[in-house]
């Protein structure tokens, strides 16, 4: 576990999904995002998918993060949200497996007291998805291996938080008082703002949608230039 997070430490990890009618959702593409990726510098890939992190494991060779999405009965998502998806994951070779770590309920559990479970049946390294700073505290408490800021401002506690920047304060009250590595994910969309966070003692950085999202890239463009014409 050490040299993995050796491996990703004060570096970029590129989140290469793709969902519904978007070109890219198929494991060959997502594959080529994170091939490109790792050429250009990437220390790890984080996937969703079984199929995709199959197929992205045997072109890639830096640590890959695997997930798989769902959602809750309110309609917000879930990440890995169930001992099936786990054990699926497992059997993928991930290096790192991404569980929603939030306080919602699955399987019975809250987030924390389900990785703990995971932790009791499985020698996996656990990364804990959080949307506040008092579940990242718990799921360390409960064994995560380390915790990743992902779902700030993606669940109903959080729902209200600007979408325009990404949470800074998050990370450095998390990296403050918790000893396990703190990875910053979620709206990092230009690249001095991923050196921001690791200006703020993020071990590392995951981004997503800035890199591997053309369909939504290009419409940051169109927008601003409607918004620049009225």
């Amino acid at each position: 576990m050490k040299e993995i997070f050796n491996l990703i430490k004060r570096g970029l990890i590129v989140s290469c999904q793709a969902e519904g009618d978007d070109p890219f959702n198929s494991p060959e593409a997502v594959t080529l995002f994170a091939k490109a990726a790792v050429m250009g510098g990437a220390v790890g890939i984080r996937s969703e998918g079984i199929e995709k992190t199959k197929f992205i494991l045997r072109e890639v060779n830096v640590p890959v993060i695997g997930l798989l999405k769902s959602k809750f009965e309110d309609g917000y998502v879930r990440i890995t949200g169930s001992f099936d998806d786990v054990e699926q994951l497992i059997k993928t070779g991930c290096q790192i497996i991404a569980v929603d770590g939030t306080f919602r309920k699955r399987e019975g559990l809250r987030g924390p007291e389900f990785i703990s479970e995971i932790k009791k049946k499985n020698d996996v390294i656990i990364m804990a998805d959080i949307s506040t700073y008092a579940e990242g505290v718990a799921c360390v408490d409960y064994g995560a291996d380390c915790i990743s800021t992902t779902l700030s401002g993606y669940t109903p506690d959080t729902k209200y938080y600007p979408m325009d920047k990404p949470d800074f304060d998050i990370i450095e009250k998390l990296v403050k008082d918790v000893s396990i590595p703190i990875i910053a994910e979620g709206r990092i969309n230009r690249p001095e703002q991923a050196s921001g966070m690791i200006a703020r003692g993020a071990w590392s950085v995951v981004v997503g949608t800035a890199i591997t999202r053309p369909k939504s890239i290009t419409s940051w463009y169109v927008e601003a230039i409607k918004a620049g014409l009225q």
